[in-house]
């Protein structure tokens, strides 16, 4: 029997006189894929990936996208993106300073200001040390800066809005491409395209010096059948017809 004195925490006394039984065979963690190898995760330094998950708030009136790329445990990148409440991407920039730094298990236990930032972030957890992660067979993970090119050359999120009701129909507010700025409907008053603005290339034009009404039109396109040899007989503004 071991020695009491030794041992760093508490035994009851029914226990302190049962007798060893040895075990057997040593099961340790099951194998899991990260960044192109299989390993058995036993320490927080032995996890690396880059991987999204997405959280919701307790009202459920909001949600975030979060995006970590963990290099040995570390949170090396991190993109916070929101939708639905206005304070919450004012969350989302104390979250983006907070977490790169941190380890995984601290940024777990960290308060990261908003509930649906909180609950991304245990979705992630779990998602990174369970291997299921974007880059679980990419050879070597993924470089710091995958966040930013997921979003893409003006660095925007994709976000898509949509209205629609039961007497009007639907209407088109913005999609990936951007802004949307008219519908185009066919004889029957369905949809058939659409036009969008650019706002990401509307304003990069602007920097460079392009007059606003000029870049406006350059990052002006359409989406579908806009235009009238295409069938489009009719275009509405989604925000006031």
């Amino acid at each position: 029997m071991s020695n009491v004195s030794e041992r760093p925490y508490a035994m009851s006394a029914e226990v302190e006189h049962q007798c060893v039984v040895r075990k057997g065979c040593d099961h340790g963690p099951a194998p899991l894929p990260e960044e192109g190898k299989w390993i058995q995760a036993k320490q927080i330094t032995d996890i690396s990936a880059y991987t999204h998950g997405v959280g919701w708030c307790a009202p459920q009136q909001g949600a975030c996208k979060l995006s970590l790329n963990v290099k040995n445990g570390v949170i090396e990148e991190a993109l916070v993106e929101t939708i639905g409440c206005s304070g919450m991407t004012h969350s989302a920039a104390m979250a983006a300073e907070i977490l790169p730094g941190k380890t995984i298990l601290e940024a777990l236990n960290t308060d990261l200001v908003c509930d649906a930032i909180n609950t991304a972030m245990r979705e992630l957890f779990l998602q990174i040390v369970y291997g299921r992660s974007q880059s679980a067979f990419s050879e070597g993970g993924l470089v710091i800066g995958a966040g930013m090119e997921d979003l893409g050359k003006g660095a925007r999120s994709m976000v898509g809005t949509m209205y629609g009701t039961k007497e009007k129909g639907v209407r088109y507010l913005e999609m990936t491409e951007g802004y949307c700025t008219r519908m185009a409907l066919d004889e029957n008053n369905e949809v058939i395209g659409y036009e969008f603005v650019s706002l990401g290339k509307m304003t990069d034009f602007i920097k460079k010096g392009m007059e606003p009404n000029e870049a406006y039109k350059k990052a002006t396109g359409h989406y579908g059948r806009f235009n009238p040899e295409d069938g489009a007989v009719k275009y509405i503004d989604p925000r006031k017809d």
